[in-house]
This record gives structure tokens, sequence and C-alpha cells, in this order.
């Protein structure tokens, strides 16, 4: 017996004996087709750039910006907020360094000019090369994809149950079947992803807890942000005010089956405050500056892929 197990144990490898080259099976080995598809992406976003900046009115918003430091910090932490909590979510599951912010800053981008989880995808190809990845790396991109979306859906219904309340749906115009349907859609998918969680997610529990706290301090951040910028715009309005509306404009953009976001929320806020004409303002700056971050920063990484596109690829 003796010797059989001799026969079959495998025999040892000396100090001279071939070394075996071993390669990440989830790391393409070739990088000129990486770059390729970052040149492409550039391309893309340099495109949309050019094409988006018809839509700027430059001389209007130039019109309406506020000169304060306040203002622009506060616009600029709120702008970054996403790309920093998917920094610090995906940190904690792989330790990407901190040049992963450029990454997410780019998947932000890609979404938003692009085609929406398309910045996803990049992102993923990304972390296959700069990260020791675990178990199913695609399985993580796409649970904090999913976590993002139920955390904003489960949010959505809470201020649904508090605010209907307070607001009232007749006053302001709201469809209450739409509302009812859109509501329904949110809890049937929020309910199915829970039943069958075993098979939706890939991420131990731990993970997922941690996941869906940081998106849930993102969202409180994100509208606490947008009161205060909003506070700064138009100070005769108290910030609490601002707060009501950003917390209703929130809850108006979850909403599935709801026709004319904007201006059902405009129509909120003109209700509720009576400044028609500061309002109609105040949301064109808002969304114009929001474009204009999406444009400069997408043409500026656009153009440094371009000339190093073995970088970002």
């Amino acid at each position: 017996m003796t010797e059989i197990v001799t026969a079959m144990a495998p025999a040892s490898i000396g100090a001279d004996g071939p070394t075996i080259q071993l390669t990440p099976q989830d790391r393409s080995p070739n990088r000129g087709r990486q770059a390729l598809f970052s040149i492409v992406l550039s391309l893309a976003v340099i495109a949309a750039v050019i094409h988006e900046m018809g839509g700027l009115e430059i001389a209007r918003m130039r019109a309406m910006m506020p000169m304060g430091v306040g203002f622009w910090l506060v616009f600029a932490a709120g702008y970054l907020v996403t790309p920093a909590s998917e920094w610090l979510i995906f940190h904690r599951l792989w330790g990407i360094p901190a040049g992963g912010m450029l990454a997410l800053l780019r998947k932000k981008i890609y979404n938003e000019l692009l085609l929406g989880y398309l910045g996803e995808a990049y992102f993923y190809t990304w972390a296959r090369k700069r990260v020791a990845l675990t178990a199913a790396p695609f399985g993580a991109v796409k649970d904090v994809a999913i976590l993002s979306a139920m955390t904003g859906n489960g949010v959505t219904m809470l201020l649904v149950a508090i605010m209907l309340p307070m607001v009232g749906t007749t006053r302001l115009g709201l469809d209450s079947h739409m509302l009812v349907y859109s509501l329904a859609i949110l809890l049937a998918v929020s309910v199915g992803a829970m039943v069958f969680r075993r098979k939706v997610f890939t991420l131990p529990r731990a993970d997922l807890v941690m996941i869906t706290q940081v998106h849930l301090a993102r969202i409180a951040f994100t509208t606490l942000a947008n009161a205060v910028m909003w506070h700064i715009v138009l100070p005769q309005v108290p910030l609490s005010w601002w707060l009501f509306l950003a917390t209703l404009r929130l809850l108006v953009s979850r909403l599935p089956l709801m026709p004319n976001k904007d201006l059902l929320f405009a129509g909120f806020a003109v209700l509720a405050l009576g400044h028609e004409g500061d309002i109609g303002a105040l949301m064109t700056l808002m969304a114009g500056l929001l474009l204009a971050a999406h444009l400069v920063l997408g043409g500026l990484l656009a153009v440094r892929d371009l000339i190093a596109p073995e970088a970002s690829a």
C-alpha cells in the first residue's frame, strides 16, 4: 500500500525545474483591444459633448449663477458624492486604489452622456486588470447596481407614506391612479428581489448590508445638498421648505409611470412657494449646470484618454 501511495504522489519540482506561468482567467492579455475600447468610448463622449453643447444657454446661465464659493463647494460635493460612495463600496469589497475614483467618474459620465449601464461595463473591464478581484466580480458590480435601485425604491415608498397626507393629491394635480400603479411596480420589483435574493445577489449578507447603508447615506446627502444649493440661490425661501421640496423631488423622480416629472415637480414648487418665475429659472440653472459639469469633465477625460488610451483601458 505504501508503494502505491508513493507511486501516485506528484513528483516534486526542484529549484532548477521548469517555471509554470499562471495567467488569471479574468484578465485579458490583449491590452490593445482594451485600449481600442477606451478610444471608442472617448470619441463617443466627445461626440456627445459637441451635440449637447447646443442645448446650453450659456449667457442665461451666467446671468443666474451665484458668485459665492459656498454654492460651488456644495455643487461639487453633490456631483462627486455618487462616484465617491461607489469608491468606498468597491474599496471595501476589492481594495481598489485611489485612482479608482477617476474610473468611477468615467462610469458616471458614460451613463449620463452615452447609455445607461455602459459605465458599469467600463468599470468592470477597468477593475479586472487592476485589482485582485474576488470570485464572480461581475456579480459584485451587479449587486451594487441592483441595491442602488432597490434602496431608492424603498426610500420612495417611505416618502410616499410620510408625505402624501401632507401634500394631498388633488391640490397638486397628481394622478392618483398613476401613483398607485407606480408604487405597485416599485413594490413588486423590491419584493421580487428579496424573495429571490439567493439567486439575484452574489455577495454575502454583510457586504449587502454595507452597500445598502452607503446608498442610503448617498441619497440623504444628495437631497440635503440640493436643498442647500437652492437656498443659496433663493435665500428668501427658508431652508426647511427647500428640504421639503428636495425630498419631494426625490419622490417624483423615482416614480416610474409619472409623465413630465420635471414639470410636475415645478408645479409642486410653484404651488408651495408661489415664486413661479424664480422657480423656473432655478430649475433651468441647476439642469444646465449639471449638464455643463458632465460635458466639461467628460471632454477633459476623453481628451486625456485619447492621449494615453493604455492608462484608462
